[in-house]
C-alpha cells in the first residue's frame, strides 16, 4: 500500500474532531481540504506583493503579475499543455465550459446540428449545452451507460456523424468514478469534424494527465478539487481554436483597444480574462500544483487505487449495501457512491457526521445519471492524498452502527 499519511500533518482542519469523534474527511470529489503551503503562499502574496495585475509600472504590481504568471505557467506543466498561453483561469470548471458553451457554440452551432453528450455527465457539462441548443436550433443527443457503468460507445457510429459538432464528456464520474473514454470520442470525433470538451474536475486531480494524449480540443478544471482555493479554475484549450472563439465576458483587460462602437480583443490567454482576475486564488492554484507534483501523480493514482480497493472490500461485506460504480479498482477514481436499504441518502449521511464521517449525500449535480440508476439519492465517499485507512474504518463503522439506528433487519 501506498502510505501518504505523514503528509496529513500538513491539513490544519484534519487535526479537529466532530461531535466527539476524529474527523474522517470523505468527501474530496466535491472539494478537497488545504495545506499549509497553499494558504501560505495567499497570505505571503497578500501580505508582501498584493497589487493588481498587467496594469501598474510599479514594483508590486511587477511582484503581482510575476506571482499570477508563474501560477499559469505551473497549472499548464501540470496538464502537459504545450504552451502556457493556451491555459486561462476561470472562476471554476463549470465556468470553463460556459466558455466554451457561448464563445464557441453560439458561433458555430445551429439548425440541424447535434451536440453528442453522455448520460454520465455532471450538470456542469450539461445545462450550458441546453442554453445553447435552446438559442441555435442544435439537438442535444446521448451515449448511454453499460451495465458496468461505463459509457457505452456501441452505438457510436450509428449516432457520430457529420452533424455533430460537439462531443462533452467526462474523464472521471464524480458518482461512480467511472473513466470516460476520452481518446476514444476524440478519435471518433475527430473524423466527422467535431470538437471534444473534456470536463476533468475529477481526473485532473487524481490522475496524470496529458492534454495532447487526451487528444481532446478543450479541458476544464477547477483548483478547489486539488487541494487550491474555491472560485479559480482552469480552461486549455488548443491554440487554433481560442484564437478563433470568441469571449464569453467582455469588459477591462481582455482588450486591445476600445471604440465606441467595437473593441478588438487581446491575445490569448489574456482574450479570456475579463476584469480583474482572482490574483492571490490563482497563486494557491500554483502552490497546490506544485504539492501534487511534489507527491507525484502517479503516486496520488496509486494511493488512491489502494483506498478504493480496500474500501470496495470492506462495503461489500456490509449487508442489505448497494454500491454503484465499476468493480475494477483499477478501471475507476477514488468516488464510490452507495445506498444502505431503503435509508435515504440524507438521513444515511446525518447518521454518519454523528459518528464524525463526512460522506456527500443527494444527485451529486448528476440527476439525469440517477434517474438512469432509478435512484433519487446516493452517499458517496471519496478519497484524495490526505484519507487513510483508518478513515474507511471508521465509515464501516459509522454504517453498521446506522442499521441499528434504523432497526435494518
Amino acid at each position: 500500500m501506498t502510505d501518504l499519511r505523514h503528509l496529513r500533518q500538513d491539513f490544519p482542519v484534519l487535526q479537529r474532531t466532530v461531535n466527539g469523534k476524529p474527523l474522517a474527511f470523505l468527501d474530496s470529489a466535491a472539494s478537497t481540504q488545504k495545506p499549509v503551503q497553499v494558504l501560505d503562499a495567499m497570505n505571503d502574496l497578500y501580505r508582501n506583493h498584493y497589487a493588481n495585475v498587467h496594469r501598474g509600472a510599479y514594483q508590486l504590481s511587477i511582484e503581482s503579475t510575476a506571482a499570477y504568471e508563474a501560477a499559469r505557467v505551473r497549472v499548464a506543466d501540470f496538464i502537459k499543455a504545450p504552451s502556457p498561453d493556451e491555459l486561462v483561469f476561470t472562476k471554476g470548471t463549470t465556468a470553463s465550459i460556459n466558455h466554451v458553451a457561448y464563445g464557441w457554440g453560439l458561433d458555430n452551432l445551429g439548425e440541424g446540428d447535434r451536440i453528442l453528450l453522455t448520460k454520465i455527465e455532471h450538470h456542469a457539462n450539461i445545462v450550458p449545452w441546453q442554453i445553447i441548443a435552446r438559442h441555435t436550433g442544435a439537438e442535444l443527443i446521448y451515449l448511454d451507460i453499460d451495465d458496468d457503468f461505463q459509457i457505452d460507445i456501441s452505438s457510436l457510429d450509428e449516432v457520430l456523424d457529420e452533424r455533430v459538432k460537439v462531443v462533452g464528456v467526462t474523464a472521471m464520474s464524480n458518482v461512480t468514478g467511472t473513466i470516460g473514454p476520452v481518446r476514444a470520442l476524440a478519435d471518433a470525433a475527430h473524423q466527422v469534424g467535431a470538437i471534444v470538451v473534456v470536463d476533468g474536475a475529477q481526473a485532473v486531480p487524481h490522475s496524470v494527465v496529458d492534454v495532447a494524449e487526451m487528444g481532446a480540443d478543450f479541458v476544464a478544471f477547477g483548483a478547489h478539487k486539488m487541494l487550491g482555493p474555491t472560485g479559480i479554475g482552469a480552461l486549455w484549450g488548443r491554440r487554433e481554436l481560442l484564437e478563433r472563439m470568441e469571449p464569453a465576458e467582455g469588459g477591462g483587460e481582455m482588450i486591445t483597444d476600445v471604440r465606441l462602437h467595437e473593441s478588438t480583443w487581446a491575445p490569448i490567454p489574456q482574450k479570456f480574462e475579463a476584469g480583474t482576475p482572482p490574483i492571490a486564488e490563482a497563486v494557491g492554484f500554483g502552490a497546490a500544483v506544485e504539492y501534487l507534483q511534489k507527491v507525484g501523480m502517479d503516486v496520488v493514482r496509486e494511493h488512491e487505487v489502494d483506498l478504493t480497493r480496500y474500501a470496495l472490500g470492506q462495503l461489500g461485506d456490509i449487508p442489505d449495501l448497494t454500491v454503484y460504480g465499476p468493480a475494477d479498482p483499477e478501471n475507476r477514481g477514488g468516488a464510490i457512491s452507495f445506498t444502505l436499504a431503503d435509508i435515504h441518502a440524507h438521513d444515511l449521511a446525518t447518521i454518519l457526521d454523528q459518528e464524525g464521517v463526512a460522506v456527500r449525500a443527494g444527485h451529486h449535480c448528476a440527476k439525469p445519471f440517477m434517474r438512469h440508476l432509478g435512484i433519487p439519492a446516493t452517499a458517496r465517499a471519496s478519497f484524495y492524498v490526505y484519507t487513510v485507512r483508518e478513515e474507511i474504518d471508521q465509515l464501516i463503522g459509522a454504517l453498521h452502527h446506522a442499521r441499528k439506528v434504523f432497526d435494518v433487519a
